[in-house]
């Protein structure tokens, strides 16, 4: 009982601990609500690869560091024409749900006749990644938590297959603390995400970085809620280049 009482009268811990719990139960719950997904993609890119007389080939739907994932990993199919690698690809990008698959090999460029990739569709890929899992700052800081750096990762292979597309990243705080702060704040994390995803390949040009302090609280929320504290990210101008469902920089 002295225990309990001791461990009541330390709220900071307490909240440390609830916090906690949340964080894991949102991981736990992306991973299984993840691994049906990606395993029924699997199936259906498996159908599609065979429907193209593609046996050798394998879409395997897991980022490097083994979560689900929506942008598959092409795998086998070596000495298959270029061509019919370029016809396996786009039938595995044509399976609804798919983000753009990758070859393990190296890269390869498709026919421009491939459909355009919407922008719209990086957006919600980038938000299902948010909604499970948040980018995290050190405290009162602009540097990007150690533990949030796959998920920086993750973000920037969801926006990699809409090169081209402008996307507003929007840092956000509560309303702990003077304004003034809270606005310089959201702007510099806002700022670190943007440097973050160009360190991984998302070209610069593509990437517009802002704070709004606490002016734009998540809707239902106290403005003062910590969950305010967050990094958002939008499709302003849907511009994409001519896009191709594989990377296309330097041969295989």
């Amino acid at each position: 009982m002295r225990a309990i009482t001791h461990f009541l009268q330390r709220p900071t811990l307490a909240l440390a601990l609830g916090v906690f719990a949340v964080f894991m139960l949102a991981i736990l719950g992306g991973r299984l609500t993840g691994a049906p997904i990606a395993a029924a993609l699997e199936e259906e890119a498996a159908r599609a690869i065979a429907a193209v007389d593609g046996t050798p080939v394998k879409a395997e739907f897991a980022s490097p560091n083994g979560l689900p994932s929506r942008h598959p990993r092409l795998t086998g199919g070596e000495d298959l024409a270029e061509s019919k690698r370029a016809e396996i690809a786009r039938a595995v990008a044509a399976v609804h749900g798919v983000g753009g698959p990758v070859w393990a090999d190296g890269t390869m460029q498709a026919e421009s006749s491939v459909p355009q990739v919407d922008p719209l569709h990086c957006q919600d890929d980038v938000q299902a990644l948010l909604r499970a899992r948040s980018l995290r700052f050190e405290e009162g800081s602009a540097r990007i938590d150690e533990g949030s750096s796959a998920l920086v990762a993750e973000v920037a292979d969801a926006l990699r297959p809409c090169l081209g597309a402008i996307i507003a990243i929007t840092g956000h705080t509560d309303s702990s603390g003077p304004e003034p702060g809270n606005l310089a704040l959201s702007r510099e994390r806002a700022d670190a995400v943007r440097q973050a995803l160009i360190a991984r390949g998302i070209p610069a040009d593509g990437l517009r970085a802002r704070g709004v302090g606490s002016r734009e609280p998540v809707p239902d929320l106290p403005p003062q809620d910590p969950a305010n504290r967050r990094i958002e990210f939008r499709v302003v101008a849907t511009n994409p280049i001519v896009p191709t469902p594989v990377d296309t920089p330097g041969p295989r």
